[in-house]
């Protein structure tokens, strides 16, 4: 692709706009606009690799369609008692926490589901379709397979778009297609794609009309209230635990929605037990989003051409 940057402008994936720097803050196909006055261009990974790569400029390694009908014309009754207009932040349920994992699936998923199944805890993971050079989840293996035994296990499975854009910085176009190519790979693998999505980097704005777009898509749009910052801590996870053991101890809470990302691989193997210990240990249960809110399992999906 012929993209566009400074060599040393690679935005840290899962790390939120507002953690970085003031330059970068719009995100890499946003920053291409303001370097692509400076003179630079690549066709390097750093360039073309989503989520950092500058689409406007050329073609990006997620910039392939999963086979089979789209989905965007599709029946979307707003279904269930969830609201679809407001941003959900917490539960309904008490003596629960929500554990959501965001980015996957990637190579420690497959760990975390067995990390999951020893606690008996459910959790829901909002799954990027084609992102970090893992290639598309409905046909790069090992990821079908760990995706339909999610399904299988009781796990909640649910959308953060196709290559992790920012919702609120692209055209409505663009980021339908992000919603719909997503849909399309994961109905490909479990015959029926969700209806629960989190924006990347929480960015989905009511300016935008990123609302307007996910409600008249039938997306819930699922933030957190128990931010891990797994994301920011890869190397130095105890201050994680200590995030976790702060509010879970001092709290006050009867209920929590947390969010960590299972491409963190102290994340999965240093801080998921550690954490699901304290909520045991308050008699507490692990579980997903819907069951958090109350939704039935039915609620959580549509099927390709139907409701």
């Amino acid at each position: 692709m012929a993209g566009v940057g400074t060599p040393q402008i690679i935005v840290a994936l899962g790390v939120r706009p507002a953690s970085v720097t003031a330059p970068l803050q719009l995100k890499g196909q946003q920053v291409a606009l303001a370097v692509l006055r400076s003179g630079y261009c690549g066709t390097t990974k750093e360039y073309c690799s989503d989520p950092d790569c500058q689409w406007p400029f050329g073609t990006c390694d997620s910039n392939q369609t999963p086979a089979g009908p789209t989905t965007l014309n599709d029946p979307r009754p707003l279904i269930g008692q969830i609201s679809y207009d407001n941003d959900i932040y917490d539960c309904s349920k008490t003596g629960v926490v929500a554990l959501t994992y965001d980015d996957g699936p990637y190579q420690y998923t497959a760990q975390l589901l067995d990390i999951l199944k020893s606690y008996g805890f459910k959790a829901t993971f909002f799954m990027t379709g084609n992102n970090l050079n893992k290639g598309a989840i409905d046909v790069t293996a090992p990821y079908p397979a760990m995706i339909r035994r999610m399904i299988a296990e009781g796990h909640q499975v649910a959308s953060h778009t196709w290559s992790h854009y920012s919702l609120s910085n692209i055209p409505s176009t663009v980021r339908k297609d992000q919603m719909v190519k997503n849909e399309r790979a994961i109905a490909n693998i479990i015959g029926k794609y969700p209806t629960y999505m989190r924006p990347p980097y929480s960015q989905c704005s009511r300016e935008s009309g990123c609302w307007a777009d996910m409600k008249a898509l039938g997306y819930h749009r699922v933030y957190f209230d128990l931010d891990t910052q797994d994301y920011l801590n890869p190397t130095t996870i105890q201050k994680s635990k200590d995030i976790v053991k702060q509010i879970l101890g001092t709290g006050g809470g009867t209920d929590y929605l947390a969010i960590q990302h299972d491409l963190v691989e102290q994340s999965v193997t240093n801080l998921t037990s550690y954490f699901f210990d304290l909520i045991k240990a308050k008699g507490w249960k692990g579980v997903t989003a819907g069951e958090c809110l109350n939704d039935p399992p039915a609620n959580w999906y549509r099927t390709p051409g139907g409701r």
